[in-house]
């Protein structure tokens, strides 16, 4: 199966710190691929080069067959990319459904003319992208707190309304960046069960997520960083008995 998303050899320094040095996978469509490694490993900075926060100091970053390194975000975005954030950002003044409504601009079609004109098809599109957005947060669990403001959520809540933010961008690679961080045992099963039911409609999920046993549970393949670069990269059960996965997070038998 051809890849969805490729980066060969790419690299990242900041100043004589390389956050990432010479990484190089693959996620293939309709997969879910976990990015691990201990703290300072250089997963964000992986999820940031991808996304395009940040510029490569080399190697390539592949969508499909379009290379996309060095592109700006928004461009990145309109190419199918989301992403969900290690520090939320939401707007904490918005409403979740109006959170959620951001995530769609990409994939609205009336012109601010129409929309100002206040054109019936405008009106029926605003109604319809509402309707949506309140479906994506349902799907999260949200269901609710369609109408209560960001600011007022629980962590685990705001994280989710990003998760469903990110989905209603439709993107075919879905970049999440600890997204269980901050939630309860059963809430970290929900998100497990919905990051499921996203590969299952052939989307891409690269998982950057500390909850190993989240990880284990639904990813497909598993890339391990340590100090930036590569060590291990397989099925879950083949990168849990890898001894250099094991020694980086659990050190050395002695």
């Amino acid at each position: 199966m051809s890849a969805l998303l490729e980066l060969a050899g790419v690299e990242r320094a900041f100043g004589g710190v390389r956050a990432v040095d010479g990484a190089g996978f693959a996620v293939a469509p309709g997969q879910v691929h976990g990015l691990i490694g201990p703290n300072g490993a250089g997963k964000t900075t992986v999820i940031n080069l991808i996304s395009g926060l940040l510029d490569p100091s080399a190697g390539t970053i592949v969508l499909g067959d379009q290379p996309i390194h060095g592109l700006a975000p928004y461009r990145v975005a309109a190419l199918g990319v989301a992403r969900t954030f290690q520090s939320i950002r939401l707007f904490p003044e918005l409403s979740a459904r109006d959170n959620v409504l951001v995530g769609q601009h990409l994939r609205r079609t009336p012109s601010l003319a129409a929309r100002m004109l206040m054109l019936p098809s405008a009106g029926a599109e605003e109604r319809a992208a509402k309707e949506r957005a309140a479906a994506l947060l349902e799907r999260v669990g949200l269901s609710q707190r369609v109408h209560e403001h960001a600011r007022n959520l629980s962590y685990g809540e705001q994280r989710r309304v990003e998760i469903a933010r990110a989905l209603a961008a439709e993107p075919r690679l879905l970049l999440l960046d600890e997204p269980t961080a901050g939630m309860n045992p059963v809430e970290v099963e929900s998100v497990a069960q919905l990051i499921r039911r996203v590969a299952a409609e052939g989307r891409s999920v690269l998982l950057v997520e500390h909850n190993v046993r989240l990880v284990m549970a639904v990813c497909d393949r598993i890339t391990v960083l340590n100090f930036g670069k590569v060590i291990a990269e397989g099925p879950p059960a083949a990168v849990a008995q890898d001894p250099e996965v094991i020694a980086a997070y659990l050190g050395s038998p002695k």
